[in-house]
């Protein structure tokens, strides 16, 4: 270990060793090292320390590994203290990033114990980043929902560091995620129009606050807050921040700890809410909106009765509950001091909706997404969904608990691809079961021609991902995928579930695993079920992390997108990759969550220097309610029967394409064939071409990604004859637009073109 590591006595701890604590023992701090007690903890070595006192305990990974490559020294464990027993890790990772998700340099760190008493704990830890110094100090105090976080970027270097983008992060790995209040549903933004300075993850029986006053723009939906700031050589910055932790799923406390924070003048809101049964409805509560943003919400005890204090100012106040309508909102205006009491006494409870999909003509039931596009939809996601899917079984079918109210409801089953997406209109009234059915027309059948599709890049509820594998399942068969895959981050724990459900919908599974240096992921597969990471992607280089994918099995190893902060392209390019180049990758990807141009940028130069290097394509999807599975999706064609293997190989030796919708079916030479011609002779290639959505324009690209020719098309469906110029070398692609804007890429077609006519031997030549 590198550094220096102050030894810790053991103070009282076999308590919480075992999930319990006194309560006498409890209200005081509390550091230990070893394996974290915090249920379901990833701090898990001899050197790592946990701190705690009656509201919280935090674990920090001295040794064990960060996720996503992060260097050793992180916040990995947070819970609430509820009652003296620990409850669940809620975090993956919850600390200090010194420039966005880029890769992080470091080789050293030390870890000190500041102070230890009773009343309060001090953890300090140090790390380099490249010649910059990361120091983060953790403050937990007794009797404090709250830890402490300050961290000081210094440029300890010779050189400017431009542009970073710098602040605390908090990534929960289960639950809901409530962004910053004025930001709305923005992934990455300024924060101008922020209403107050928190992001919060949350479920029904916790939540947790990063409080973040620097901040001046997020990133992943306020998962991160960012100061945008440059250090010259010798400068340094602090940053400031607090983890609020909350034993329920109420956000009374966060706010409460704002006003006093910040010291604002405040009011407060108090009453009752109950259903008109006169009973009080499931996960009550009463939601809080300012400037017209969703901005808190407190929750009902279970007589109805709720309170929350609230800075000086105007705010719209309604009660909801589980499958319950909203109540009508009241207008209030808060000065300093002020009492308000509000009676909501309205509230119309759930109905059911029964819902079953098949195709038009054959009845066949088919695997569908529904999403609510009018109608109530939950503020809070605990309340509910706002997106199903039908059962594995039965194929076709599901039931959506749904608040009263009218609803236009759309039904995905393959659409944008094999189908067009259905709506459905329907009214429910409280108590009330609704049955419907939903005819789905097929318009495209890729696997009459032996083309199917897979979602390359998708995960299931590992680290920050949150849909467990039974809806991964559920999710990929409802956007008419023939395959099934996932590729959790460094971890295969749900291989062996996704294998056993695909196998129940006789559907073959694709297994992989997202190895996560911090400098570029990649998702090797198919990996063998029972495979188990062995390099440590935070230190190992790229020629041994791909040594151990081939290792468990790999056939193809991808790299996924390449030029985001954690990309392989863009930090080989910066020389922030341990082991540099490496032709060892397989396929590049196109992702469904960035701008791909510079990927098509450099998979276009791979192609002119005559690399096989092709294409996969995937959705990055963490949430199935919340992201749409299949939206970006790889066809490969597979003679004969559909297997992985098959498909893998097909992916290998480029007889695919990567598309957002439109259908590619090569008439004569599949993609990643070879055409060959003599001299400066023209060539002729025909591809089949479809849109559900309707065709628009159609490109052949050559080498250096020129376009050699554009058609303008129209109709669904045609076929595209394309003479192959005399001076075209090297290879050609296609790539097709339908009418929405959605786009198809393809893997190459090599032209070869010899110097001189192939030597053909005679019949004499032939026998001897």
């Amino acid at each position: 270990m590198n550094g220096r590591f102050s030894m810790l006595s053991r103070p009282v701890w076999v308590g919480l060793a075992l999930g319990l604590l006194a309560a006498s023992a409890q209200a005081q701090v509390s550091v230990t090292r070893g394996a974290t007690p915090i249920p379901d903890g990833e701090a898990t070595a001899a050197e790592d320390i946990t701190v705690a006192n009656d509201h919280l305990a935090f674990s920090i990974a001295v040794a064990s590994q960060p996720p996503w490559g992060v260097p050793r020294g992180t916040l990995v464990d947070l819970a609430a203290v509820k009652g003296g027993k620990i409850d669940l890790d809620r975090i993956a990772f919850a600390d200090f990033i010194p420039n966005n998700w880029s890769a992080w340099p470091n080789d050293g760190k030390t870890i000190r114990v500041v102070e230890r008493s009773p009343e309060r704990a001090v953890i300090e830890i140090a790390r380099n980043f490249g010649e910059a110094m990361v120091t983060t100090t953790y403050t937990l105090e007794a009797g404090s929902d709250r830890v402490h976080l300050e961290t000081t970027l210094d440029n300890r270097g010779d050189t400017p560091l431009k542009k970073l983008r710098s602040g605390f992060t908090l990534w929960p790995d289960t639950g809901y995620r409530f962004g910053v209040p004025g930001l709305g549903g923005a992934k990455e933004t300024p924060a101008d129009d922020a209403l107050t300075d928190r992001f919060v993850g949350y479920d029904r029986d916790w939540a947790i606050a990063l409080h973040a006053p620097y901040f001046d723009r997020i990133n992943y939906g306020g998962r991160d807050l960012y100061l945008e700031h440059s250090l010259a050589p010798g400068e340094s910055r602090t940053f400031e921040g607090w983890l609020q932790v909350v034993p329920e799923g109420d956000l009374a406390p966060v706010v409460a700890n704002e006003i006093a924070r910040k010291g604002l003048a405040s009011g407060h809101v108090a009453g009752t809410l109950e259903g008109r049964d006169g009973g009080v409805p499931a996960s009550g509560l009463v939601m809080v909106e300012k400037a017209g943003s969703p901005y808190a919400w407190t929750l009902a005890d279970d007589k109805g009765h709720f309170a929350i204090d609230l800075p000086v100012g105007d705010y719209a106040l309604y009660a909801t509950g589980e499958g319950y309508a909203n109540s009508d909102r009241v207008e209030v205006s808060l000065a300093k001091g002020a009492q308000r009491s509000l009676t909501f006494d309205d509230l119309a409870g759930p109905g059911t909706l029964s819902l079953d999909v098949a195709e038009t003509g054959s009845g066949t039931p088919r695997d569908a997404r529904i999403t609510i596009e009018e109608g109530h939809q939950p503020p809070v996601e605990f309340l509910g969904k706002q997106t199903f899917f039908t059962r594995l079984d039965p194929v076709g079918h599901a039931e959506l608990s749904l608040a009263p109210g009218d609803y236009r409801l759309a039904v995905n089953a393959g659409a944008g691809f094999t189908a067009r997406s259905q709506t459905l209109a329907v009214s429910l009234d409280a108590g009330q079961t609704l049955e419907r059915d939903v005819g789905i027309e097929r318009l495209a059948e890729p696997n009459q021609r032996h083309w199917y599709g897979a979602d390359l890049h998708h995960h299931a509820n590992m680290l920050e991902g949150v849909t467990p594998p039974e809806m991964v399942v559920r999710a990929q068969l409802a956007t008419d995928l023939d395959l099934t895959f996932v590729s959790d981050h460094d971890s295969t724990a749900n291989l062996d579930t996704m294998a056993t459900l695909s196998k129940q919908r006789g559907v073959p599974f694709i297994p992989s695993v997202e190895i996560s240096p911090s400098w570029g992921h990649m998702n090797p597969f198919p990996i063998a079920l029972d495979s188990q990471l062995q390099v440590d992607p935070g230190t190992a280089d790229v020629q041994t992390i791909i040594a151990d994918a081939r290792r468990m099995g790999a056939e193809v190893v991808p790299t996924n997108h390449p030029y985001n902060g954690y990309g392989y392209l863009g930090n080989l390019a910066e020389d922030k990759v341990p082991g540099g180049f490496t032709p060892a990758f397989d396929l590049v990807e196109l992702n469904a969550e960035v701008d791909n141009a510079r990927t098509l940028e450099s998979v276009h130069r791979f192609w002119d220097q005559g690399l096989q290097m092709y294409l996969t394509a995937g959705t990055d999807t963490h949430d199935v309610w919340n992201q749409l599975t299949g939206r970006m999706r790889m066809m490969a064609h597979v003679p004969g029967e559909l297997s992985v293997d098959g498909f893998a190989r097909a992916l290998k030796d480029g007889h695919a394409y990567a598309t957002q919708g439109p259908l590619l079916f090569p008439v004569e030479r599949l993609f990643g064939d070879t055409l060959r011609l003599a001299g400066d002779a023209e060539g002729h290639w025909s591809v089949k071409v479809q849109a559900v959505d309707g065709l628009a324009e159609a490109r052949l690209i050559g080498r250096g990604g020129k376009v050699l020719e554009t058609r303008q098309l129209d109709g669904h469906e045609t076929t595209l004859d394309f003479t192959i110029p005399g001076d075209a070398d090297g290879w050609v692609a296609l790539e097709v637009d339908d009418a929405d804007g959605d786009t198809a890429w393809s893997d190459p077609l090599w032209i070869r073109r010899p110097v001189k006519a192939d030597y053909v031997l005679d019949e004499t030549e032939s026998e001897s």
